[in-house]
């Protein structure tokens, strides 16, 4: 499938700055969540963009770092593991992907989404399952998100050196785990995610 085929057929109906938009972090027991949301071009197309999670680490660095020179327009927004636990994580991943577009310094005039997701914006939107495999933008959104996750986490690998985080950006792992029994939880651990071993 033409990973164009939803920027194109939106071009077709007039609309021109097609956002893409996605997120990652949404199943960790640390770290927060984080959400991208790029306008591309679609006339200079960038070879190897997809979903994120296809893509080893130094490839989506190497296109992560592309598509922020070439992006029209980009933003990305993080919500802290503090309030992913206040008001749950799925309403989270949707006030963090309402900032990311709400954030980009140029108004998109229709937004597209990874999954099913309907956010509360002023813009025409879609969400598509699947999209970070399907959607140029959504793909390129998720490998910006990917990346700069990843690096957040390795700093706080080294600011909590006890759960692995450089290994498994906050999901749980028997390591991470481990390190939850034997040292306890970290500030950046979420406490609804983690209810089942808060008493080691």
């Amino acid at each position: 499938m033409d990973k164009l085929f939803y920027e194109k057929q939106l071009i077709s109906q007039g609309y021109s700055a097609v956002c893409g938009v996605d997120e990652v972090g949404r199943g960790p027991l640390a770290g927060p969540v984080v959400c991208a949301a790029v306008i591309m071009p679609t006339d200079d197309i960038i070879d190897g963009v997809d979903d994120s999670k296809k893509l080893s680490a130094k490839s989506r660095k190497s296109l992560s770092q592309k598509i922020l020179e070439k992006a029209v327009s980009y933003s990305i927004c993080l919500i802290e593991p503090q309030i992913i636990d206040k008001i749950n994580i799925l309403q989270a991943t949707r006030l963090c992907m309402k900032n990311a577009v709400e954030s980009l310094k140029m108004r998109p005039d229709y937004v597209i989404t990874d999954g099913n997701m309907t956010l509360d914006i002023d813009c025409p939107q879609k969400s598509i399952i699947k999209g970070d495999g399907l959607s140029y933008s959504i793909g390129a959104a998720s490998i910006v998100a990917k990346v700069y996750r990843d690096a957040l986490m390795e700093e706080y690998a080294r600011i909590y050196p006890d759960y692995g985080f450089e290994k498994n950006k906050g999901y749980g792992t028997a390591l991470h785990i481990e390190g939850i029994k034997k040292c306890g939880l970290c500030p950046v651990h979420r406490r609804s995610f983690t209810k089942k071993w808060q008493n080691f």
